[in-house]
């Protein structure tokens, strides 16, 4: 039994097959510019989605829950508003499993020329809370 070995290309019949391909032909100044214009298009949704939805005009921070009861929580937070201005801020209380508890709406107002409010807000709860959080604050109506 004998072996074949093959050691150089297949050779083709002249016509038979078409033309072959040349190896190695690329656009690599095609493809910088397509990768140009993904950076930029996705720059211009950033900045877009960020006026939108990343503007800090009114931002919450719970300082501290105490005074737990049964019934009750007292929420200490600082409210960042546009100077003078006012907000509505949603304040939530969850129990041990998660569940809510005590919600309210709170009026906050600051000083003229002021931009952060302190603000102690006491919230009825219809089951003992575990924790106590501000969910959001918006622009009064």
């Amino acid at each position: 039994m004998s072996e074949t070995h093959a050691t150089s290309a297949p050779a083709f019949p002249p016509g038979r097959y078409g033309r072959r391909r040349e190896a190695g032909r690329r656009r690599p100044v095609l493809a910088a510019l397509l990768a140009v214009a993904a950076v930029a298009v996705s720059g211009l949704v950033a900045v877009r989605l960020y006026q939108q939805y990343g503007h800090p005009d009114y931002d919450a921070e719970v300082i501290t829950y105490t005074g737990i009861t049964d019934s009750r929580i007292r929420v200490d937070f600082r409210v960042t508003v546009p100077a003078g201005g006012s907000a509505v801020c949603t304040v939530r209380a969850r129990a041990r499993d998660g569940g809510v508890v005590g919600l309210a709406d709170v009026p906050v107002t600051a000083s003229p020329g002021e931009r952060e409010v302190a603000t102690r807000y006491e919230l009825a709860t219809t089951a003992r809370p575990f924790i106590g959080e501000v969910l959001r604050c918006r622009a009064a109506q």
